[in-house]
């Protein structure tokens, strides 16, 4: 939780297995834990919000049956988010995170603003934490007024569908203002993070770091796990 020291939650590193070997998806994942990550992010693309096609509820039931103790972070780039309620709850998910662009489309719509109210109580009575996340081109403000019943806020510093994408810095200026709203809330940053970009988003009040292929791509994913931690973390003390 934020405090008189501290502008945000303490910081948690959610490598994205989307960058792993799949192979050996269970021993991949037990690694990164095994060198200091808190979290594994789970991206869900559905072949329809985004051009691609990735992992289910089928792998989120497998990891969590060889990693009973870890917090799953999925990311549910997929067009009918309450369809998927169920399957991921079951599967043992942690954390719930909904695309705010599949049901608002107009952040002053009232009845828009329902069906995403309703979707959030149906992820927490599910058992799940519940996060939204903000393509680029969406308003930070339009997520203000759910904040207190969210857990996290995901800004997508690239379009979703792909690893390996160019972090936008002209993007991440979006944390500040989910940031200046409150201080309790998790603020995840998604896209392009390594820690030649990391100090960009700490600066803005992010405290929950995504990375994929700059973590699984390092011969000492330790190492880049620490950098991203030592960034957050120094940002935060300068409140």
């Amino acid at each position: 939780m934020g405090s008189a020291m501290t502008d945000r939650p303490a910081c948690k590193i959610s490598p994205s297995i989307l960058s792993s070997d799949f192979a050996r998806l269970a021993e991949e994942s037990q690694r990164m834990l095994a060198c200091g990550a808190d979290w594994l992010h789970v991206d869900v693309m559905d072949g329809h919000f985004v051009p691609n096609l990735t992992l289910g509820a089928p792998i989120v039931k497998s990891l969590r049956k060889n990693l009973p103790d870890a917090f799953l972070d999925c990311h549910l780039m997929v067009s009918n988010p309450k369809q998927w309620v169920p399957d991921f709850a079951k599967a043992g998910a942690s954390l719930y995170s909904f695309h705010l662009e599949c049901l608002m489309d107009d952040g002053s719509s009232e009845d828009q603003a329902k069906e995403v109210d309703s979707l959030i109580d149906l992820i927490k009575e599910s058992g799940m934490k519940v996060g939204i996340a903000i393509k680029p081109k969406t308003p930070a403000e339009w997520v203000l007024r759910f904040l207190p019943k969210l857990d996290m806020v995901l800004v997508l510093t690239v379009e979703p569908g792909f690893g390996g994408q160019k972090f936008m810095q002209d993007v991440v200026g979006k944390c500040a203002v989910v940031r200046a709203a409150s201080k309790d809330v998790d603020i995840q940053v998604d896209g392009g993070l390594s820690p030649s970009t990391i100090d960009a988003a700490a600066a803005v009040g992010a405290n929950v770091i995504v990375a994929g292929s700059a973590i699984f791509g390092s011969d000492k994913p330790q190492d880049v796990i620490g950098a991203l931690r030592k960034s957050v973390e120094d940002h935060a003390a300068k409140q």
